[in-house]
C-alpha cells in the first residue's frame, strides 16, 4: 500500500495523524481551561463546572470510541515517525542535517526523537495521573485515594500539590512546546502547502498556535497551586 510502503506515503500519514493529535491537543486545553474558570470564579464544592464536563465524557460510549481512536491515532504516529527516523538515519548517516543554501534547520526538527521521547515519557506520567484515576477507575468500578473517577476538580489539585511532579509537566510542555512549533508547519508543508507564502505563514501560525496551548496547559497548573495554596506534598 502506498501510505505504508513509500517515504512520501508515511509522511503524508505522519502529517495526518499529527494533525489530528494538535487538534485533540486543542480541544483538550480548552477542555481543561474549565478548571481555571472554576478556581478563577471560586465555584462551591459539588458545583464545579469541570467535574460536569469530566462527567459529561466519563466512561460514555462515545468518549470510550474516541479514547480507541486517540490510541490508534498516538501508536501510528509512533510507529511512522520511528520508522522515517530510522530511515533517515540509515540513509543520510552523519550528514543527515545537512542542507545546502542558507536554509537553517530548526533545533526541533534535528531533536524531534529526543522530543518525541520525553513526551512519549510525559504521556505515559499523564496517563497514570488521569486517566488510570478516572476513566480506567471507573470503567473497573473502583475510587482511588478516596477521590471519585469524574472529580476532576480534586485529582488536579491532588497531582499538582507535589512539586516534583509540577517540573515534570513543566519539562513536558516545554517539549511538547518544542515538537509543535515544527511539527504544525512541517505537517503543511508534507499535505501540499508548501508554496513560500504559505510556508511562512504556517511557521507563524504554528509558533502561535503551540504557544497558545502550553500556555494553556501551564495555566492550569498554576491555578492548581494557587489553588492548593502552594505545594503540599508528593
Amino acid at each position: 500500500m502506498w501510505l505504508t510502503s513509500s517515504s512520501i506515503g508515511r509522511k503524508v500519514v505522519m502529517s495526518v495523524t499529527g494533525s489530528a493529535l494538535v487538534l485533540f491537543l486543542t480541544f483538550h486545553m480548552l477542555m481543561n481551561l474549565v478548571y481555571v474558570y472554576d478556581v478563577a470564579v471560586g465555584t462551591a464544592a459539588g458545583e464545579h463546572y469541570y467535574d460536569k464536563v469530566c462527567e459529561f465524557l466519563g466512561t460514555n460510549w462515545y468518549a470510550l470510541i474516541a479514547t480507541a481512536g486517540l490510541a490508534v491515532l498516538v501508536l501510528l504516529h509512533l510507529v511512522f515517525a520511528f520508522i522515517l527516523t530510522a530511515q533517515n538515519y540509515k540513509a543520510r548517516g552523519k550528514d543527515r542535517y545537512a542542507v545546502s543554501g542558507k536554509q537553517p534547520v530548526h533545533w526541533a526538527a534535528k531533536n524531534m526523537l529526543v522530543l518525541g521521547i520525553i513526551i512519549i515519557l510525559g504521556m505515559i506520567l499523564h496517563l497514570k495521573d488521569f486517566w488510570y484515576n478516572m476513566m480506567f477507575a471507573e470503567l473497573m468500578g473502583d475510587v482511588h485515594n478516596g477521590i471519585e473517577p469524574a472529580a476532576g476538580y480534586d485529582w488536579i489539585n491532588l497531582v499538582f500539590a507535589c512539586p516534583v511532579t509540577v517540573v515534570i509537566y513543566f519539562v513536558w510542555f516545554c517539549a511538547i512546546w518544542y515538537h509543535l512549533t515544527h511539527g504544525i508547519w512541517s505537517s503543511m508543508q508534507t499535505l501540499g502547502l508548501n508554496g513560500k507564502v504559505w510556508l511562512d505563514r504556517w511557521i507563524t501560525i504554528s509558533y502561535v498556535w503551540a504557544t497558545i496551548i502550553v500556555l494553556g496547559f501551564a495555566s492550569v497548573v498554576v491555578a492548581a497551586i494557587i489553588n492548593n495554596g502552594g505545594f503540599t506534598g508528593c
